[in-house]
């Protein structure tokens, strides 16, 4: 399993729009398969960047999902709101403290 980090820097007034995309497809990405978990969270100091946080199975799983049709549709309408290029990692836990 990996983690998928990804950043998305919005302008302001269209984030209540993306938020409520998100709402309606949230767990469509949540259960597609090989993604086992997904969170989002909003920058304290920048409230225009969101951050998405996933774990998959496999690389093969992501690419799988990348080039579906729901995340075909989730990009198109999510890229239209941004205010600066995404950046995105795919990493590898080390540590974990409870």
């Amino acid at each position: 399993m990996f983690i998928r980090i990804v950043k998305l820097s919005f302008h302001e007034e269209k984030i209540p729009e993306f938020l409520e995309h998100f709402e309606t497809v949230k767990n469509q990405i949540r259960n597609f398969p090989g993604n086992n978990f997904l969170e989002m969270y909003r920058d304290k100091d920048n409230p225009c960047i969101i951050f998405t946080y996933s774990i998959w199975n496999d690389v093969a799983d992501l690419e799988n999902y990348r080039h579906s049709d729901l995340f075909k549709e989730v990009w198109a309408y999510t890229k239209q709101h941004f205010n600066a290029k995404p950046e995105a990692w795919s990493v590898d836990k080390i540590a974990s403290l409870p």
